[in-house]
């Protein structure tokens, strides 16, 4: 009788529990926090947003005693001469003495001669108004608050796009009668408006805060945050006044903020929460990059952060790409700081999901 040899088999068992989980970690320049717990006075800070000025970064976010509170304003620090700098409060919901509302979601836009801090103020994101402050110094020092008029909310968590006609199209979501996603676009930079219908009923697909990616051609793409488990996609061909129906693009999701931005070089990134099946659909302790080349297909690209044990928040990213190339992501680390990543392109190493898992090898 031949003797059958499990040797060669168990070597390459053991070869493949040797192999590391695959990070993306060659295409990380920098890793930082842009400020340490005794340079503010605040607790807690959540959904960050950057932009490029001519001095360099600037990012903003909300902080307080904690997300609702009153004293939640929105902050801001500039990264210039190699560093960022201790963070100022811009705008708050201070109404007069008595009375004060808790501010939400800032969004930068740099129109160049003027960078827009758009923002929303009110007691929950059901009741919330649309504000914006705005400077012409690169952040130095801001305007007073202009209210948005009644019904628009300005971009709800994600930089808005220029078109080339020269509107600024936000993406924009409300949560009033269910979780629904909207277009508002401005011509002269905040004056007046005009908003499309929700683009989702809020009932077969729950969808909120879309970000934007531009294809050739002309054509939008939105991927949004919903409450079915996935990421879900629309498309627009005319400059996103109108747009198909939302549909899951495969990418699982736990119900968290994302963010994506298109490449100088046509390829997208997409910051998200990559949940596992069988997971809690809620957890934020993964926090993944994926590339695209035609905003359907995707690919793991980086792992920012991974927290086996579930105890820590790694959530609501934001990313932009520089003049340099260099791509720029904020987050929330652990409802505690705002870290800031930056990212080659150049150096990003990709692995195809497996049945919806991060790729372990």
């Amino acid at each position: 009788m031949k003797r059958f040899s499990f040797l060669p088999f168990f070597f390459v068992f053991i070869n493949l529990l040797a192999q590391k989980p695959f990070e993306g970690k060659e295409a990380i320049v920098k890793s930082e926090f842009i400020y340490q717990k005794e340079d503010v006075n605040f607790s807690s800070c959540h959904a960050s947003t950057i932009a490029e000025t001519k001095n360099g970064l600037i990012a903003a976010w909300f902080g307080g005693a904690h997300e609702k509170n009153p004293d939640v304003g929105i902050w801001v620090s500039r990264f210039e001469n190699g560093k960022w700098t201790i963070p100022v409060e811009v705008a708050n919901g201070i109404q007069h003495k008595t009375l004060r509302y808790p501010t939400w979601n800032p969004v930068l836009f740099n129109y160049g001669d003027e960078i827009i801090l758009f923002y929303k103020e009110g007691p929950s994101p059901r009741t919330w108004w649309g504000e914006y402050v705005t400077s012409k110094d690169n952040g130095f020092t801001w305007s007073r608050p202009v209210r948005l008029p009644e019904g628009i909310a300005g971009p709800i968590k994600n930089k808005p796009e220029l078109l080339p006609s020269g509107e600024l199209i936000c993406p924009t979501s409300s949560e009033d009668n269910g979780w629904r996603v909207h277009m508002e676009f401005t011509p002269d930079r905040g004056l007046t408006w005009e908003r499309t219908e929700a683009l989702n009923d809020g009932k077969e697909f729950s969808a909120i805060q879309p970000s934007i990616l531009r294809h050739a051609g002309g054509k939008l793409q939105i991927l949004c945050r919903s409450k079915n488990k996935y990421i879900l996609s629309a498309w627009s061909t005319d400059n996103g006044k109108s747009w198909s129906k939302l549909e899951p693009i495969g990418l699982p999701n736990p119900n968290s903020g994302t963010d994506a931005v298109t490449l100088k070089n046509g390829k997208h990134i997409f910051v998200y929460n990559h949940i596992k099946p069988g997971e809690e659909w809620g957890d934020r302790n993964v926090l993944n990059v994926a590339v695209s080349e035609n905003g359907i297909d995707w690919k793991a690209a980086v792992l920012l952060e991974n927290d086996p044990d579930k105890e820590g928040e790694y959530s609501y990213p934001a990313v932009i790409q520089a003049n340099d190339g260099l791509v720029h992501i904020t987050y929330t680390w652990n409802r505690k700081l705002i870290k800031h990543v930056v990212v080659d392109p150049s150096k990003i190493q990709t692995k195809p999901f497996v049945q919806e898992k991060w790729p372990m090898m």
